[in-house]
């Protein structure tokens, strides 16, 4: 006699690379630890791999330019790809200001996950007066200059402007339907 109880299917973990992406003061790191902690998923913030050098042009409040840049996404994109040969999820913090750098770091990763904190100027330069952030005004401008905004292809994009539980619901619901959408293909 055969055993007629129905078996279980599991539910799939997500298991996806994600980076986080926008200008300084978007809410990559909070919303990144937030977004991590609801999916299971560890967080990782990018800034944590910049060579000193770039440290210092910041603290003196230069921008960073794209030679300036390039080492620093050539470890995040190896980082992206350690994590896809070994099948482990990561969310990671990265500006990823314009579309060859997202381009660098697919190549870690070809399925790799943007996530778009897409927010105005003046919502964002609000948020980082009232954090005291070090970030100055014309650093700020230089990023907003910089940024060639994700198309839908490209991205998932978030409006920051909402409440942060919000932008945490809108960011989760949005990267579980696109990874179920992939597994169902």
């Amino acid at each position: 006699m055969t055993d007629s109880t129905p078996t279980e299917t599991p539910t799939p973990t997500f298991d996806r690379r994600v980076v986080v992406m926008g200008v300084s003061g978007s809410g990559k790191s909070s919303v990144g630890e937030a977004v991590g902690a609801a999916l299971g998923v560890p967080y990782i913030d990018g800034d944590q791999y910049h060579p000193q050098a770039n440290i210092d042009k910041m603290s003196r409040g230069e921008p960073l330019d794209d030679d300036d840049r390039a080492g620093w996404l050539t470890v995040l994109t190896d980082m992206i790809r350690d994590h896809k040969q070994r099948g482990e999820p990561v969310i990671i913090g990265c500006s990823s200001l314009k579309r060859r750098y997202r381009d660098q770091l697919r190549q870690g990763d070809p399925g790799l996950l943007f996530l778009f904190l897409d927010g105005s100027f003046d919502v964002i330069s609000g948020r980082m007066q009232r954090r005291k952030h070090f970030f100055s005004p014309e650093m700020l401008t230089s990023q907003f200059d910089t940024l060639e905004a994700p198309g839908e292809d490209e991205a998932i994009r978030v409006d920051i402007a909402q409440d942060f539980a919000d932008v945490i619901d809108q960011s989760t619901a949005a990267l579980r339907a696109r990874f179920e959408q992939d597994i169902s293909r």
